[in-house]
């Protein structure tokens, strides 16, 4: 009986070690698999995931349409025509493009983020596509606040994560969170904030459409701050091919048509 026994559990071995070895995987599949880089799957798919805003003008909002528009989404938008994909904007407030990305929800974002050391540490960026400078933005008939310096024990609206959020701490400024430019412009003109420090394009932008807001920029940085896309890490081709696209857009002048429709300028430079 107990031979028996053990002949049958030998079996039962022998069987479950040959079931475990078949994977029935074509190695040359798991090759092809394991060699796919991010561009490929995206071009697979047919289409970028892009992590915009959506009300930030001049750069990426909606117009009296409803329609998203603005410099950085054209700007998106030609890349992915020229990289023969369509582009697919999912949108969100400016704290959680980082979050979304490192979910993967999106590929890629063009949402005016300029690079620092601290993003390159996680993120990968492409080659810079507008450069702009930091302004400090008051009511219009404010009089204590002339210059960054003059920031210190007041109220600034800022978005938690912006860049411009490390200015105003770093001038001593009792910091309060918006949802992005917009609302810190809205609680600027309603008096519960004292300043914000924001983009200087969009403050150019906000006063050519709306010239009666009462607000005024008084201050600026000296130093501009170069914007890019940014990429979650390891997406070497599709960050050469966005880059490829840019400088193509430079090139045949494209870049500079959607820079002029938005600013006057080229903003590259």
């Amino acid at each position: 009986m107990k031979q028996r026994l053990m002949i049958m559990l030998l079996i039962m071995l022998i069987v479950l070690t040959a079931c475990g070895n078949n994977t029935n995987v074509d190695p040359d599949t798991t090759e092809d698999a394991n060699n796919q880089s991010s561009l490929d799957t995206i071009k697979a798919s047919g289409k970028l995931r892009i992590g915009t805003e959506g009300t930030y003008a001049p750069f990426s909002f909606h117009d009296d349409n409803g329609k998203l528009t603005g410099f950085d989404v054209e700007i998106a938008e030609e890349i992915t025509k020229r990289l023969g994909l369509e582009p697919e904007f999912v949108e969100a407030q400016w704290d959680g493009l980082f979050a979304g990305m490192d979910a993967s929800r999106f590929d890629v974002v063009f949402n005016e983020v300029a690079i620092n050391d601290e993003r390159k540490e996680k993120y990968d960026f492409s080659d810079p596509y507008i450069v702009s400078r930091a302004a400090l933005i008051v009511s219009s008939d404010n009089e204590d606040i002339k210059t960054f310096a003059d920031l210190k024990g007041k109220k600034s609206g800022q978005s938690l994560t912006s860049n411009l959020s490390e200015i105003a701490r770093e001038n001593g400024a009792e910091f309060v969170a918006t949802d992005g430019f917009n609302q810190s412009i809205d609680l600027l003109t309603s008096g519960r904030i004292d300043a914000t420090i924001n983009d200087s394009l969009s403050f150019l932008d906000l006063k050519k459409h709306k010239p009666d807001v009462k607000v005024k920029k008084v201050d600026e940085i000296e130093n501009g701050s170069q914007s890019a896309a940014v990429f979650l890490k390891g997406n070497d081709e599709l960050i050469q091919a966005v880059n490829d696209a840019l400088t193509d857009m430079k090139n045949d002048g494209k870049y500079l048509e959607i820079s002029k429709k938005y600013f006057g300028t080229d903003v590259s430079i």
